[in-house]
């Protein structure tokens, strides 16, 4: 009651002040809170659009929910589940996690819960089934919820005793961010997508650089993005320490979103006298692909600086790069060519559909003949959990969003971050290298 009552207080004060520029992410705040104007540093209560978890999370948040007493989920169709990171379940454990959620998820009679044989990684699998839209306020049990920026929408990471709140109660209360802009300007180099300019963009600010701020992505480089690589720069957006990384709608947004929208949806953008903590420019032009070097996302070199580096296992996937276009890259790369026989390699699709079209392409042909293992969706190996873990002494290049020590597996060994063109390339090569060694 008495938080209730500072967000009531703390609202109320802003209401008489003269209004003035926001940006994208204030935009989308002060509309769901039905403010004129949103400051940062101002604490809101606000209605959210989509409460997600999956079945490392839900069962924590699903404990607190039901502490809470209220019986059932504030909307049925706005709080998702999905089984993906142990899925399909590989121990005792994981089986139990996930017999949790699909118990809740059934007794709740949730309209949107994802499980084996329709799953996919929750954050390609959400905007490839239209439930997350433009304008949107979304909150997940998983830091890289940030991703749903690339369509407009805000989109944060929570824990789960916050998302068990919202699941009750249909809000949350934030505190709004500020927001660092950032303008690429020129045009991309050849085999230069999303990964390598967040990449650089960590690497420039490091992965405490945008702390609690939102990030708002514009420019000539990003807007020719397709959204597969806007999808994977906002996905990392959590890597720089920010709350939310937004992208504003334009043609290609509207093309991916409206076959796929259950609902109507607001599109919002930001005013030209916005006001931001920081606007930082970059010759896009200039940005070669990068390699991401343990133990720190921010430990980035372009890829003509990466002398002789062996690697042991390649994992081609993840919420971060493992659509449709990401796989397409890859296959391009290893036609017609063999996995070096000192590499494991490991591809695995965002989602289902995704993996269907792989196969209706023939792209799933390409891996297997190449050498490498294709994967049902799921999060795998990215946080250790299975199918390609390392052992000690390991090193593996993934086109992951994190390589903290004992990320992949043991803490002894090392993962170096990359776009898909140099993973596949480098698990030809048996060392770290780029697609125009093996083309």
């Amino acid at each position: 009651m008495e938080l209730n009552g500072l967000l009531r207080n703390t609202q109320h004060a802003t209401r008489n002040t003269k209004p003035m520029g926001m940006t994208l992410a204030e935009k989308i705040l002060a509309a769901h809170v039905g403010l004129e104007k949103v400051f940062p540093g101002q604490l809101i209560r606000v209605p959210v659009d989509l409460v997600l978890a999956n079945d490392i999370t839900a069962p924590i948040a699903i404990r607190e929910f039901e502490r809470i007493g209220v019986g059932k989920v504030f909307d049925r169709s706005k709080v998702v589940l999905v089984a993906d990171h142990f899925v399909p379940n590989k121990d005792i454990k994981s089986a139990e996690q996930c017999k949790v959620m699909r118990d809740f998820a059934r007794a709740q009679q949730l309209t949107y819960y994802y499980d084996v044989g329709t799953m996919g990684i929750e954050h390609v699998l959400l905007p490839e089934q239209g439930l997350v839209l433009p304008g949107d306020l979304v909150i997940g049990a998983d830091s890289h919820t940030c991703t749903y920026g690339a369509l407009g929408a805000f989109a944060t990471g929570m824990g789960s005793t916050d998302i068990a709140a919202a699941m009750a109660s249909g809000q949350t209360w934030l505190k709004v961010p500020q927001t660092i802009k950032f303008v690429y300007h020129g045009q991309l180099l050849p085999w230069v997508g999303g990964k390598d300019l967040i990449l650089h963009t960590i690497g420039h600010i490091g992965v405490d650089g945008a702390l609690y701020a939102a990030i708002e992505f514009s420019g000539k480089a990003v807007d020719a993005l397709s959204m597969a690589g806007r999808f994977t720069m906002a996905n990392m957006a959590i890597e720089a320490g920010a709350k939310a990384g937004l992208f504003h709608v334009d043609e290609k947004t509207q093309a991916y979103v409206q076959p796929r929208a259950k609902r109507e949806y607001t599109v919002y953008t930001s005013d030209p006298d916005a006001e931001y903590v920081r606007v930082i420019e970059m010759d896009a032009s200039q940005i070669e692909p990068q390699v991401a070097f343990p133990h720190l996302p921010e430990n980035t070199r372009p890829l003509s600086q990466v002398n002789h580096v062996p690697i042991d296992q390649v994992v081609i996937g993840s919420c971060t790069n493992g659509r449709l276009e990401d796989l397409q890259v890859a296959a391009q790369v290893l036609a017609g060519r063999k996995v070096c026989s000192d590499v494991r390699c490991i591809v695995i699709p965002g989602t289902q559909t995704v993996y269907l079209e792989a196969v209706r392409q023939g792209l799933v042909e390409t891996f297997v003949e190449a050498g490498a293992v294709v994967s049902t969706p799921t999060c795998g190996p990215c946080l250790g959990g299975y199918m390609g873990v390392l052992a000690a002494g390991e090193r593996a290049i993934a086109t992951t969003n994190r390589n903290f020590r004992g990320r992949m597996g043991h803490p002894d060994s090392e993962v170096y971050l990359a776009g898909p063109a140099v993973a596949a390339a480098s698990a030809v090569l048996g060392r770290i290298g780029g697609p125009q060694e093996v083309l």
